[in-house]
């Protein structure tokens, strides 16, 4: 049955169109299967890091934990820092463009007219990003197909499309724009529903004409038939098991006054990764990014008391000791983050019944510049965090010999079954994946 039949069936069903887009993804529910499926985030703040409060002075094991990755101490145990990645990737753009626009692509990025720094102008990047290879891996299958594929997020992220403010690419010259409020994200994962009560309404009409349905289809629309049914009361058995859990099948939508300015930033991320879980537990997709800012943000942390640009501060030098305090602090800021994503990933009960959502969801986090003031892409930060990475041992800091950053991401790519050999720029992919 094709999609557009498929499309028709149901809507003959009497589902709206809300519904439609969630239940179109129940055959791959992963409670359906008993089994946990893998769901992989990567995160960026922006504009390098503290060297000194950042890598810890031990490899191994028995690493120490620096001011900026102390948030992370409760899941230091399942943890892994990477030192000595290296965004390779050369050609047009300053060093910012190419920082966040190659990060996820590997590639280079096009000639274009958009001037940055002192360097050659630039374009968009010359391919996909490995969060969108990896969504279209897993939606070439009915049995790992989701709803929505992926969940592009962020906040403080302007509207305003450059090479600066996206990372996320489908292909060469194709950037997708994050969802930059909770408001929208809500609309995106959730439509017009209105609550569970409207999920359970739809439920029981379409169980009534499922039943009449069978009675007049052919064999081999019937076993399609069966399919959609045993879906949808697998759904019902999940809404039953999360009754009593913390997890909602369709979170409360975000507060209607809350606004977009900088000082309402905190809120807007702690709602959109509230948001990020939800999708990940209604199983509407199983790859998602989640951008903090952007390359060069100037964003104020006045929560943290600070009154400067994030971006401006970034440029003082080192002997700065009052600049490179509050880096830390902005730094320590977006590393909690992270530590509250992995915190609610770690409470909520995985959709199989197996664990929790971070026992089957890598984290990444990174950022587009070693270090501000340098603008080096030597060193860029890579800390995973949650289920791991096939070549990459847990709870430990590792020390790499200068490495292409190109290797991690086919790491992550062969968590998913991909078994890349190369990804972005295949020079750059000699050595196979880390480990």
């Amino acid at each position: 049955m094709n999609r557009s039949t498929r499309r028709d069936f149901l809507r003959r069903l009497g589902l709206t169109a809300a519904a439609l887009p969630f239940l179109g993804g129940i055959p791959s529910l992963a409670a359906a299967s008993g089994t946990a499926a893998r769901r992989i985030v990567f995160l960026f703040s922006p504009n390098g890091i503290v060297p000194s409060a950042f890598w810890p002075d031990r490899a191994g094991a028995a690493y120490d934990l620096k001011p900026i990755l102390a948030p992370l101490a409760a899941h230091r145990a399942r943890m892994t820092v990477i030192r000595g990645l290296c965004n390779r990737v050369r050609g047009d753009g300053d060093g910012h463009m190419r920082g966040i626009g190659c990060l996820l692509t590997g590639i280079e990025l096009f000639p274009g007219s958009v001037q940055g720094g002192s360097d050659t102008p630039a374009g968009w990047a010359k391919g996909p990003s490995i969060d969108q290879a990896i969504r279209a891996h897993l939606q070439a299958s009915g049995a790992t197909r989701t709803p929505l594929g992926s969940l592009e997020l962020g906040f403080g992220v302007p509207r305003q499309a450059n090479v600066w403010n996206r990372w996320v690419y489908a292909g060469a010259n194709q950037p997708l724009s994050p969802f930059n409020h909770p408001r929208d994200t809500f609309r995106h994962l959730y439509g017009g529903m209105k609550g569970k009560e409207d999920l359970v309404s739809v439920l029981d009409e379409a169980r009534g004409d499922l039943a009449t349905l069978a009675r007049r289809l052919p064999a081999e629309d019937r076993a399609t038939l069966d399919r959609h049914a045993e879906g949808l009361r697998a759904l019902e058995r999940q809404m039953a098991a999360r009754a009593s859990s913390r997890p909602l099948a369709v979170p409360s939508p975000p507060p209607i006054g809350l606004g977009g300015d900088n000082d309402d930033l905190p809120e807007i991320a702690r709602l959109q990764a509230d948001l990020l879980v939800s999708a990940f537990a209604n199983d509407l997709a199983r790859v998602a990014s989640f951008q903090m800012t952007y390359s060069v943000s100037d964003v104020r942390p006045t929560w943290l008391g600070i009154p400067e640009g994030h971006h401006s501060l970034s440029h003082d030098p080192d002997l700065n000791k009052g600049s490179q305090e509050k880096l830390t602090r902005i730094d320590a800021w977006f590393a909690a983050q992270v530590a509250g994503l992995a915190d609610r990933l770690a409470a909520a009960p995985d959709p199989s019944g197996h664990g929790s959502l971070l026992d089957s969801t890598t984290l990444i986090w990174t950022n587009e510049l070693g270090k501000g003031n340098s603008h080096t892409h030597e060193d860029i930060p890579f800390v995973v965090v949650g289920a791991p990475l096939p070549g990459i041992p847990q709870g430990h800091s590792l020390r790499l010999a200068k490495t292409p950053h190109n290797r991690l991401l086919l790491n992550a790519a062969n968590a998913f079954g991909m078994s890349l050999r190369s990804f972005g720029n295949p020079a750059l992919c000699k050595d196979g994946p880390l480990g």
